[in-house]
């Protein structure tokens, strides 16, 4: 194993952490979401930004809560896709210089790897499993037969599930990021609106948010043109339950058709309570174990970053200096750079 040093930048959180075989030494995370509130959503030129600002602090505060010098890291991990791409390019150029400093290697790591790979902070997989990879970007049923062998059979067709949740949430003059109110809310209502339910019936793994998202907005917009009051609680539990309803769906179909020994969740959505227990409820139902992350393992972070690396440091999987981002690196070729 090695002492790795890991930087995310690929969204709107600046994370730095610290491995040294296997064990979290430090995982400092910076958080733009204040900022990006006042917009209703991230603002990519904002974001990348920040990361700029942010990077040298995170940098150095993992380094004072870790113990260790920069000379003794034995190499730099760094997120270089899915993401957008100018803070994307913070976190590159930040590992690339380090790698370059002191003469270590430089790894690239699959942000969605990392979303799986932080469930192995609280214990080590068990495969074959399927990973279940929701958040604001992506939403993705990943097959797993061992470690590093990622099969994509399910993906959005348009908008993330995350996304969808952040459009719905500002027409409903919900804040930023709309994930946590609209999980509040649809406790307290009802499930009154019908709303339709995107390729029901299809033969198929994928997803799709657009026309869920362009339903409530319509409809919304057509009650108030109509003089009527939307209510607020009952919208946000017909939504969820459409929304939620969709991912707990594939998941069922998917563990009839293969044989899997974990199902494991990963990415931002993961923490809504009523995904939680929904997947929970499927293992109850079929046997099979539910792995949640730790809500600390949900967002962004760089703690995750450092799990894959450290295989990846294994596998000697490391990227030339003049490599560049891609933010729309497929995880099935997380090798390729």
């Amino acid at each position: 194993m090695a002492l790795i040093l890991a930087i995310e930048s690929s969204c709107d959180e600046t994370a730095v952490a610290i491995t040294r075989d296997g064990n979290l030494l430090s995982n400092i995370v910076s958080t733009q979401i204040e900022v990006h509130k006042k917009y209703g959503g991230v603002m990519p030129e904002i974001a990348s930004r920040l990361h700029a600002e942010n990077i040298s602090i995170c940098l150095r505060e993992a380094l004072e809560q870790a113990n260790v010098k920069l000379e003794e890291i034995d190499a730099f991990a760094v997120t270089r896709g899915p993401g957008l791409i100018g803070a994307l390019h913070v976190g590159l150029q930040a590992a690339k210089t380090l790698a370059m400093l002191y003469q270590k290697p430089l790894i690239p790591v699959h942000h969605l790897t990392g979303h799986i790979y932080a469930n192995e902070y609280i214990e080590p997989l068990q495969f074959p499993l399927l990973a279940v990879v929701v958040s604001g970007g992506n939403s993705e049923l990943v097959l797993m037969e061992d470690h590093l062998k990622f099969k994509v059979i399910g993906e959005t067709r348009d908008d993330a599930v995350g996304e969808c949740y952040d459009k719905v949430a500002r027409v409903l003059g919900l804040p930023y990021p709309g994930g946590i109110p609209i999980d509040k809310l649809a406790k307290e209502g009802e499930h009154t609106y019908n709303l339709p339910t995107p390729l029901h019936g299809e033969k198929t793994y994928d997803l799709s948010y657009s026309g869920l998202k362009t339903n409530v907005i319509n409809l919304v917009h057509n009650l108030e043109q109509k003089g009527e009051k939307v209510n607020v609680p009952n919208m946000c539990k017909s939504f969820q339950d459409v929304a939620i309803g969709m991912i707990v769906d594939r998941v069922r179909k998917a563990i009839n058709e293969y044989d899997v020994k974990e199902i494991i969740l990963g990415g931002g959505v993961s923490a809504n309570s009523y995904l939680r227990s929904e997947m929970q409820k499927v293992g109850e139902d079929t046997g099979i174990k539910v792995q949640i992350p730790p809500m600390w393992c949900c967002t962004d972070n760089a703690a995750m970053i450092a799990k894959v690396a450290e295989r990846l440091y294994q596998r000697k999987v490391f990227a030339p200096l003049d490599i560049s981002v891609d933010p729309n690196w497929f995880i099935e070729d997380f090798e390729k750079f």
